[in-house]
């Protein structure tokens, strides 16, 4: 009886704190809500009391109050959730870049674990799970009626240790996928040239310094072009996000002013907007967004952001939809609450929330096969007799030569990446038919 008494009289303060600041004008009105409250915390009280003393095996109050918490959080969305401390230590090393697992995003939908996205170079990304697939059961555990924190907590583990995966795809038979734990280290941006001056920028998280990663990597190749960069794509497919001031600030790296993105939360004093500074490290230069469906959050409010003011065009396919803003409230030593607590929208008042990013031009992942036209047609070059081109050097450097064709057989791989590519020299001829004009 002395428990139920002081879980009743700890429910009793945390009310009180919480409805401390009601003024006296308030207090009529709510008086007959209160009453309700109190009878419900009084309710819990005793729930919790005859599940500890009648359940089939012995529970501790913490796990009873902690699971109770994820309750009431998760009921509310997909993202808002209890992290007890072990998981809020996990939560603070994923966001700089290092932490313990599979690699995989995820989020919970219809009672089942659903991948977001796969981060590059990890376990489930070498597995080839896919955005959208479906985590039936872990281990032969069937995953329906696990909290999402209780799912990632069992695909974590020892690094080396194994974990099966039943995965569900649309229009497929559920199949096992066997993954090996590993220590995630996240290398959140790579670069490099295309077709010998575009330069490609692939953004997997939206991690801490990623921003100025990318500055150091486009002034690096910048330097390695010998007639300078053509355009740039920035790759952000299979990105899951990440932290808001790091897509506010890659997002101001190629805008010279105007809103980035604002935030909206239920109170309208809240509204909170981010907007960019002068200069544009690309100088005006062409750029392209990739995008998927495994594109979300952080890399939503970057393609949105640069959609809006015309600074890019957003090639692929439309993106996952997930525009709420979740603030991290740590609670002393017991972990924290992760609760959704705004919206995100775009410069031009578009909410990303389940509806994402439309591409300007979509582009579905396709496999790129050529046609053997050998014996059907006839060049001029072939024709008996045919006057030859004195014109025409022969390109003694073969070096080159094998570069572009092991470049051009990467690129066969990537169908959306070669559109991105023909769109930034097409986007370049044209800027430069303009100049030449208007000389």
């Amino acid at each position: 009886m002395w428990k139920k008494l002081t879980i009743l009289t700890w429910i009793t303060a945390i009310l009180l704190v919480a409805t401390g600041c009601v003024t006296a004008a308030d207090k009529k009105e709510t008086k007959e809500n209160d009453i309700d409250t109190y009878e419900l915390l009084n309710m819990f009280g005793e729930v919790m009391e005859r599940t500890k003393a009648s359940y089939v095996e012995e529970v501790s109050d913490q796990k009873l109050i902690e699971s109770a918490l994820n309750g009431m959080l998760s009921s509310l969305d997909p993202h808002s959730s209890f992290l007890d401390a072990k998981s809020f230590k996990y939560l603070d090393e994923q966001t700089k870049g290092k932490f313990g697992g599979l690699g995989i995003e995820v989020t919970m939908e219809n009672g089942v674990v659903k991948v977001v996205s796969p981060i590059d170079d990890t376990p489930a990304f070498r597995a080839g799970l896919k955005p959208g697939d479906y985590i039936i059961s872990l281990d032969g555990t069937p995953v329906l009626g696990m909290t999402l924190n209780e799912a990632v907590e069992k695909m974590r583990g020892k690094v080396g240790t194994k974990i099966k995966l039943t995965i569900r795809r649309a229009s497929e038979k559920p199949f096992d996928v066997v993954l090996k734990r590993e220590e995630i280290s996240i290398q959140s941006v790579k670069s490099e040239i295309k077709a010998k001056d575009i330069a490609y920028i692939r953004i997997s998280s939206f991690s801490d310094g990623a921003d100025k990663s990318i500055k150091e990597r486009f002034a690096k190749m910048q330097k390695e072009t010998k007639n300078g960069i053509k355009g740039l794509i920035i790759d952000v497919r299979n990105n899951p996000g990440g932290l808001l001031d790091q897509a506010v600030a890659i997002s101001d790296l190629f805008l010279d002013k105007g809103e980035i993105v604002s935030t909206r939360s239920r109170d309208e004093a809240d509204t909170s907007k981010y907007s960019a500074t002068s200069g544009d490290i690309a100088d005006g230069l062409p750029i392209v967004v990739m995008i998927n469906d495994g594109s979300a959050s952080a890399s939503e409010i970057l393609a949105g952001a640069l959609q809006d003011h015309k600074r890019a065009v957003i090639m692929g396919e439309k993106s996952f939809g997930k525009g709420s803003v979740q603030s991290v409230i740590p609670f002393r030593n017991y972990g924290a609450i992760r609760l959704t607590t705004a919206r995100y929208y775009t410069p031009s008042g578009r909410s990303i929330q389940a509806k994402g990013i439309e591409p300007d031009i979509e582009v579905k992942q396709a496999k790129i096969e050529e046609v053997d036209n050998s014996g059907i047609s006839i060049s001029e070059a072939e024709l008996k007799n045919a006057l030859k081109n004195e014109t025409v050097q022969k390109n003694k450097n073969d070096k080159n030569d094998k570069d572009e064709k092991s470049d051009d057989e990467d690129l066969k791989k990537d169908y959306q990446l070669l559109r991105a590519i023909d769109t930034i020299k097409a986007l370049s001829i044209y800027k430069q038919k303009q100049a030449e004009k208007n000389e």
